[in-house]
């Protein structure tokens, strides 16, 4: 029985992703039972996710002591336990994939986040990637740093889905849709079928409200006060009308006619960090269509619960989302200097969780061994 909230959600075009896995959810039925009855239709990992699930319980105890009689080694046996994961997903997704045309169903990897800066081995990860999962309904999640536009450009041309992440400015989202574009064109050339290769575009929205309404309170004028909690959904609308002047030009057009698919906004990071804020702000105020909202089961809860989906709060919004960053801009917010916080931020925490999870697995190895 569907959650008439979520329902709505959907019947708006956006789709649910489930911003988590894990073996538990896996083992147990949980994530079936949220593709039945919470309307989920795809899911993300990311580096912390995965140390998350890695640090609790028993799960992954037999897998690992597996491999150590193998003898394999840490990086060996995190690739082996993520990808297992995500193979798994992969096929409890697969009837979503195949009832929505590839479209929905997906799930999502990380390539090892301390790669971010260097274009090759990212490419080459996100190849070994895509032939260890071995699912048509993976998508390889490759950072929007400027050494990863080009990787992503590479990885589209060789026919591999991509999960572009750590997205936060217009500028950069607008590199990133290039590449996209230069990636499927180039798919098409070296004769893949660009009908079905599928993308999106994570831009994340409340690292935003939390970097700007920090420098909002160290100001701590009543001008600076009005404009807290603003910033996050005024750059997600930002985002939404350069998706639509990207994929409404000729180039475009040439691609969709040949059967491409548009890549997708994906709002990430949508678990409200500001206990002052509504809960469900970042998905009430950011329903458009053929967008994605990837979300903590937490959020998802509580939008099925008193969500308030009132149709599309995002598109032909641009202009008041503007007057938002001008007003910022007036009060000297560098948001040149945010954005590039935050994507430092954002590598930097994904690495910080990466070396955790290889010290969590480097534990239970040595405890395997005995």
């Amino acid at each position: 029985m569907s959650n008439q909230k979520l329902t709505a959600l959907t019947g708006s075009g956006v789709s649910i992703w489930l911003d988590d896995l894990s073996r538990e959810r896996l083992n147990t039925g949980n994530l079936a039972e949220l593709i039945r009855d919470w309307n989920v239709t795809g899911v993300t990992t990311n580096p912390t996710i995965f140390a998350n699930a890695l640090s609790k319980g028993e799960a992954y105890d037999e897998q690992v002591r597996e491999l150590a009689a193998r003898g394999a080694d840490v990086d060996a046996t995190v690739r082996e336990i993520t990808t297992t994961d995500v193979r798994n997903a992969a096929d409890v997704f697969r009837d979503v994939y195949t009832a929505t045309n590839g479209l929905d169903g997906r799930v999502s990897i990380e390539v090892d986040p301390r790669l971010a800066h260097d274009t090759d081995r990212t490419i080459a990860e996100a190849q070994d990637l895509w032939k260890t999962v071995d699912r048509p309904n993976l998508m390889v999640k490759i950072p929007a740093t400027v050494a990863g536009l080009p990787a992503i450009t590479k990885t589209l041309a060789e026919g591999i889905n991509v999960n572009v992440t750590l997205i936060f400015s217009i500028e950069r989202y607008q590199a990133v849709m290039d590449a996209f574009i230069e990636g499927v064109e180039q798919a098409k050339a070296n004769g893949h079928d660009i009908s079905q290769l599928h993308s999106v575009a994570s831009f994340f929205v409340s690292r935003v409200d939390t970097e700007i309404d920090k420098r909002l309170d160290k100001l701590g004028t009543e001008d600076a006060k009005a404009l807290r909690g603003q910033a996050a959904i005024a750059n997600a609308r930002l985002a939404y009308q350069a998706y639509l002047d990207a994929f409404g030009t000729d180039r475009w057009k040439a691609l969709a006619d040949a059967g491409a698919n548009a890549q997708r906004p994906l709002w990430a990071s949508t678990g409200v960090k500001d206990p002052s804020y509504p809960d469900t702000q970042y998905v009430d105020e950011l329903v458009a269509s053929n967008t994605v909202n990837t979300m903590p089961e937490k959020t998802l809860h509580a939008v099925a619960d008193h969500g308030k989906i009132e149709g599309d709060k995002v598109t032909g919004r641009a202009e008041e989302a503007q007057e938002v960053f001008d007003a910022l801009s007036d009060l000297g917010i560098d948001l040149d200097d945010v954005f590039k916080v935050l994507e430092d931020e954002g590598v930097d925490k994904f690495e910080k969780s990466w070396t955790e999870l290889l010290e969590t697995v480097s534990g239970q190895l040595d405890k395997a061994k005995g």
